[in-house]
């Protein structure tokens, strides 16, 4: 690994004259290799990956600014992205973090209620992303359910089909789209800042106890988009999910839709991680069309 190259990349970013020192590993998600980049000057923190995934690293750093700009919770700054001839990278600052306590969850709660609170007026964003490593598409929409028709839901499911999918689940799926607009009768969703991929592996806390959030696949969006997520994979506290509504109530019908907005995770996870995930996808797909009838 080019080290070097990537250190001199960051003391032109930060202006200042730290070398290399050492890369010290550290266990992290399924995509990218972490680890935290010591330099003569300070530590940073660095993930990296192959030099053709450029573009994954450079949108990140992109969304964790625009959820730096909403001044709601905090975010890692993003120092640059680039790339070697042997890797992928983006650098961001290192932030010391540990486990939500409970007043971090109540903190949680209220700031996402503020950075949902930060609006503009199409769904989507000005750049693809990605969540995990498949493409994001963002294509801006003046409409909700176009929009996740089009660029969530059935773009996960065209890729489920090209994978070997089975019939069942691809045609369940089409009939779910063709119905999407049966979820949104009484509900029209306002074009919220997204974090996008909000699991409880995406939040921590500072040294302060204060939350802090990473690894997004930012998006402008239904909330209920990322509410709906933090139920996924363990899930939050009941101070979070109290706080929250204190600040921003949740329609009623939310209880309904969070399975349509995790269908998208899950299908994404069956597109990345095999079939251990298409039986859930296929019941949830089930769960939504029956309530239909």
């Amino acid at each position: 690994m080019d080290w070097e190259s990537v250190c001199s990349h960051v003391a032109r970013v930060t202006d200042t004259n730290g070398t290399f020192v050492k890369v010290v590993s550290v266990a992290g998600g399924d995509i990218n290799r972490a680890g935290i980049l010591h330099t003569t000057d300070k530590s940073y923190f660095v993930k990296s990956n192959r030099p053709e995934l450029l573009h994954m690293f450079e949108a990140e750093a992109d969304g964790l600014r625009e959820l730096a700009r909403a001044k709601a919770m905090r975010v890692p700054m993003a120092l640059c992205a680039g790339g070697t001839s042997d890797l992928a990278y983006i650098v961001m600052e290192h932030i010391n973090l540990a486990r939500l306590t409970a007043k971090s969850e109540s903190r949680f709660g209220k700031q996402l209620a503020t950075q949902h609170r930060v609006t503009t007026d199409n769904f989507g964003w000005h750049r693809d992303n990605t969540i995990g490593s498949t493409t994001q598409i963002n294509t801006l929409t003046d409409d909700w359910v176009s929009f996740f028709k089009l660029y969530r839901l059935g773009y996960q499911l065209n890729l489920a089909r090209d994978k070997g999918a089975a019939t069942a689940l691809i045609d369940k799926g089409g009939q779910l789209l063709d119905s999407l607009r049966c979820f949104f009768t009484d509900y029209r969703p306002v074009p919220s800042l997204l974090h996008g991929d909000l699991w409880r592996g995406n939040v921590a806390a500072d040294d302060n106890d204060n939350p802090v959030i990473f690894d997004p696949a930012v998006y402008y969006g239904d909330r209920e988009a990322d509410m709906a997520m933090t139920e996924l994979f363990g899930g939050f506290s009941d101070q979070f999910y109290a706080a929250y509504q204190d600040a921003w109530l949740l329609d009623s019908a939310y209880t309904t839709r969070k399975h349509l907005y995790n269908l998208y995770h899950i299908l994404n996870h069956y597109n990345l991680f095999g079939a251990s995930y298409a039986a859930q996808a296929e019941h949830m797909i089930d769960r939504l069309l029956s309530e239909l009838r």
